[in-house]
């Protein structure tokens, strides 16, 4: 099968973003209380919803009343958010330019991300400049892992999903990209990524 175009996942793929940049000082270095709060208080699903097009300051508000208890650190998720952006994943920005680079291929993001702090983003890294277009999540009102995201990307940038190869670190929403018949890969390093393209005829020099 020919492919001809490339879709990357943006965190946990070429960034990295943790709230334990934040939160681990703040819980002087208590792991187990920090868990706690990020599994229980702000919470990946709380974040998720974000991700999706919620307004953060609502956001915000709505989980101090629920737990106001702990208002100081909920107000640091997202005031603090900039220091939860990490460093960019060196060896698969390789992969990324070498699929730039390529002719052949169409290179696209697919990002579950806050339409309110992606601008950050964009101005802390400069290569993602390099993609032809990239679609987040909270611009559209709607995230990865429903089908909904998944075809909008297709029909706006003319994708044939046959022809496309989908990368994410989250395998929930590698499924989903399969089930619209979209090649999906997991990513789990760079140089697994780079065996997997080459696998699929994209040819990746490996970066590790």
């Amino acid at each position: 099968m020919s492919y001809n175009t490339i879709i990357f996942d943006l965190g946990g793929v070429l960034v990295d973003w943790n709230p334990e940049y934040v939160f681990l000082k703040e819980f002087r270095g208590d792991r187990e209380k920090m868990n706690w709060f990020l599994n229980t208080v702000c919470s990946w699903d709380w974040n998720e919803n974000q991700d999706a097009g919620y307004p953060l300051t609502q956001a915000t508000e709505d989980k101090v009343k629920e737990f106001p208890e702990y208002e100081d650190l909920i107000r640091m998720y997202y005031g603090r958010w900039e220091e939860m952006l990490g460093y960019t994943h060196e060896n698969t920005l390789a992969i990324l330019k070498q699929t730039i680079d390529d002719p052949n291929l169409n290179v696209y993001a697919l990002t579950n991300w806050s339409g309110e702090t992606f601008p950050k983003a964009i101005a802390k890294f400069e290569w993602l400049q390099w993609f032809e277009g990239i679609l987040v999540s909270g611009d559209e009102k709607m995230r990865k892992p429903f089908p909904e995201i998944y075809e909008l990307i297709l029909s706006r940038y003319d994708i044939n999903p046959s022809e496309a190869i989908f990368i994410d670190d989250n395998q929930r929403n590698v499924a989903a990209a399969e089930a619209i018949g979209i090649t999906a890969l997991h990513f789990t390093s760079a140089a697994q990524l780079s065996k997997d393209l080459n696998t699929l005829g994209i040819a990746i020099t490996s970066t590790s």
